[in-house]
């Protein structure tokens, strides 16, 4: 027999942008596909859909994948993926879908058939190897913490509605294996939910027990948790993937080379967060990352660095001592290894135990299982980005080591077994280590640093180092001709399903930099009317509460605010851990927090002190939102729109970021039938969009466009090829100064026109931002 011949695709394509939609049960891809027409209106170029494989009952984000071989049901199906391909190909528009290759979700058992079938036949099943499991650190099963307290009797025999024995614990259902009937006879163990953190023998995502990780280093789990995917390709339903989590796989560079390989090489975006000076492989088989560096660039460009003093001076005040960012970090981090994640630690040491008894080495000085331990956890800590890629990425490691050994001395001798074990590429321990240590950065950082210091909010995001308060026009302008030059088809962000806080969230708070004596005052007398055990952290509160809404003049122009600022808060101080954590909540500080929330709607004298805040930030932090938003499109790179954000995109973390977009409203406010605070932002957009989308060879360079004149700091500008982009920076100086003045941009030779006005420009601010605090010039002809 021969092999099928394989199927021809078309050539190649890259999207001039994207629009990001969270398909769920509650919008599937048949209500994807109605909203094309509008997203084609506003100069969209490619949808881009969250998760789409079948997920576990019920989810609303779709990155609990159960299975690898069909299009969830509950979100259209194969139908509804059909459907929406043919509307987009209808429309002249490409499909980009986000994929999950690193874990499924093994919260309901019976819903995955490759983790039912390890359950029931532990190591004898045929997709045991596809999954990362130390089956001999649980003597053979596999442990699954899920019991209560004290809840053991509840475990229990029972038979399912089609006659077969399982093994049952309150709603949680168990397969029982072949020719048993004890639970002693199975291949797993149900243990205590306490055990997860140190006991725990299969890989996660991060510290998240119900998805368990999957092997797809290993090819014949690659093509098995591929085949729906490739399906997509092969039948032209698909145009592009962004890859979930790179950094959980053993080998990203494999990963994407397989990928590109079963894809024909089309447009592949990565989830991979970079550190500040961090670069992204150059021999990635990627057009770049899906965006939080740009973003991170595009706040701090918009931030006053005149309120980085007088703004780190309030939040030592408030927090009792001066915040050593970069030790908290440290501290946060080896409070993850040591705890919930500690469990990853244990087994890179007994991989390391292994590899040192395979070599039939004695254990020396230093390399005690507890001093392995210790030093790994230690070196995870200190490690400086997400991981390694050895050999790429060796000087994070060498790095990680000198910063232990300054930390820790007393585990020299450890450091020295550790350390060419961690530099082997080849080895076990080393690779196991580049996979745990982004686990560590995330929950460290992310989920527990990022709520704990509250400086300047907006620059606590996905992607960011709040440490970094801004940068300015020189090195924007390096870093965008960099980005043209490396990565010119890397994805541009503001918002997403996971940022801490909506791109206008941010931009509200980004005027305090500002503003910062201001907020101080507003602030103490926010925390005087409705106190909160914890200063700082009611800084953070605070801050969330004034970027959550544009307004504050109608009390009820948000009816569900009250309740998504009572879910932030609890989430925030939850992951903040330092006062009360999920698993053992502090009821009487959370109840004093929630009142202040409370006081937010109920107290007078409190929303006297927010609306006078409002009137002061409102106008600039429409500035803000509208230069955020211009400079998102027209940089170097795909730009993409989170749903809903052409108009204010005030969430906050999820699930608040998740919720359903109106639509309707939205192509009502394109069509000029229905009115919104926000339509001058959608009418940015949608310009900016179509320009892109209808003149890609306006956007093919980068050069800086300077200005002259007293106010020159106060606008960003770029000719992009032949589009001019022009954005105000800073407006509460701008308007102290007295306005732009005499400040002229030094356009290019030629007779320039304001596509967002309709008006001609000859530089003079003045005059080209007077009805916009942006501009998006072409040449007239």
């Amino acid at each position: 027999m021969t092999d099928a011949p394989t199927p021809s695709r078309p050539e190649r394509r890259t999207p001039h942008s994207t629009y990001r939609l969270q398909i769920s049960p509650d919008f599937t891809l048949h209500d994807a596909a109605r909203v094309l027409p509008y997203l084609h209106d506003l100069g969209v170029d490619w949808v881009y859909l969250s998760p789409l494989l079948a997920s576990e009952p019920g989810s609303t984000h779709g990155y609990d994948v159960v299975a690898f071989d069909h299009v969830d049901p509950e979100r259209g199906g194969a139908e509804g993926l059909a459907a929406l391909s043919a509307e987009a190909r209808r429309l002249g528009m490409g499909v980009l879908v986000d994929i999950v290759p690193n874990h499924v979700g093994v919260a309901t058992p019976a819903e995955g058939p490759w983790w039912w079938d390890v359950l029931r036949l532990g190591r004898g099943s045929e997709y045991a190897s596809a999954f990362d499991v130390d089956w001999a650190a649980g003597d053979g099963r596999i442990l699954i913490p899920v019991v209560g307290d004290d809840d053991e009797d509840a475990i229990h025999l029972a038979v399912s509605e089609a006659g077969e024995g399982e093994v049952r614990y309150h709603d949680h259902r168990f397969p029982l294996a072949p020719g048993t009937s004890t639970l002693e006879e199975q291949h797993y163990e149900l243990v205590s939910w306490r055990a997860a953190d140190d006991d725990l023998n299969y890989r996660r995502f991060f510290a998240v027990n119900t998805l368990a990780a999957v092997r797809v280093e290993d090819p014949e789990v690659f093509a098995e948790t591929h085949a729906e995917v490739k399906r997509w390709f092969d039948e032209g339903l698909v145009d592009g993937l962004r890859v979930d989590h790179p950094d959980g796989l053993r080998d990203p560079k494999r990963y994407l080379d397989d990928l590109a390989a079963l894809t024909g090489g089309a447009y592949v975006l990565v989830e991979k967060i970079l550190e500040p000076g961090e670069h992204l492989p150059a021999d990635w088989a990627t057009a770049g990352t899906t965006g939080y560096d740009a973003l991170a660039l595009i706040d701090r460009l918009l931030t006053d660095p005149a309120g980085e003093a007088p703004l780190t001076a309030l939040e030592d005040r408030l927090r009792g001592t001066s915040v050593d960012w970069a030790q908290m970090v440290h501290d946060n981090k080896r409070a993850v290894a040591d705890g919930i994640l500690r469990a990853e630690v244990l087994r890179i040491t007994r991989e390391v135990e292994r590899v040192l008894e395979s070599r039939e080495e004695q254990a020396g000085p230093g390399a005690d299982s507890d001093s392995v331990a210790d030093a790994v956890a230690e070196l995870l800590a200190c490690f400086p980005v997400y991981r390694s890629y050895l050999p790429e990425g060796r000087e994070h490691l060498d790095q990680a080591f000198a910063a232990a050994r300054a930390h820790r001395p007393d585990l020299a001798a450890t450091y020295d077994v550790l350390e060419p074990l961690l530099n082997d590429e080849w080895g076990q321990p080393a690779r196991r280590f580049q996979q745990t240590s982004g686990m560590v950065m995330a929950k460290g950082v992310e989920d527990c640093s990022f709520y704990r210091w509250s400086r300047l909010t907006s620059l606590n995001e996905v992607g960011g180092d709040p440490s970094i308060f801004s940068v300015g026009v020189e090195e924007w302008h390096d870093a965008m001709a960099a980005r043209q030059r490396d990565w010119p088809d890397a994805m541009v962000t503001l918002s997403t399903h996971d940022t801490k806080r909506g791109e206008d969230v941010r931009a509200r708070i980004t005027v305090l930099a500002e503003e910062p004596g201001h907020w101080e005052r507003a602030l103490d007398e926010l925390l005087r009317l409705a106190p909160v055990p914890d200063p700082g952290f009611g800084s953070l509160l605070w801050q969330a509460v004034l970027g959550a809404a544009w307004t504050w003049e109608t009390p009820d122009h948000l009816p569900d605010l009250r309740e998504r600022l009572h879910g932030y808060a609890e989430k925030a101080m939850r992951e903040a851990g330092d006062r009360t954590t999920w698993t053992e909540p502090d009821e009487a500080y959370e109840k004093q927090v929630h009142a202040a929330v409370d006081a937010i709607f109920d107290s007078e004298e409190v929303r006297a002190v927010l609306l006078d805040l409002a009137a002061r930030i409102d106008a600039p932090a429409q500035a803000n939102s509208l230069s955020a938003k211009l400079l998102a499109i027209t940089m170097p790179g795909v730009p993409d729109v989170y749903q809903g954000s052409e108009l204010w995109e005030t969430s906050l973390v999820d699930p608040d970021n998740r919720r359903r977009v109106d639509f309707d409203h939205r192509v009502a406010v394109l069509a000029g039938t229905a009115e919104d605070d926000a339509a001058t932002k959608l009418h940015v957009t949608c310009t900016a969009l179509t320009l892109r989308r209808d003149r890609p060879e306006l956007f093919t360079g980068y050069a800086p466009v300077g200005a002259t004149g007293a106010a020159a700091d106060h606008v960003v500008a770029y000719d992009r090829g032949g589009a001019i982009a022009v954005a105000t920076r800073l407006p509460v100086g701008l308007a102290a100064a007295g306005g732009w003045g005499d400040t002229v941009l030094e356009l290019p030779d030629g007779r320039w026109h304001d596509v967002l006005t309709g008006l001609d420009a000859d530089g003079r601010l003045a005059d080209l931002l007077a009805v916009h605090p942006v501009a998006l010039l072409v040449k007239v002809g």
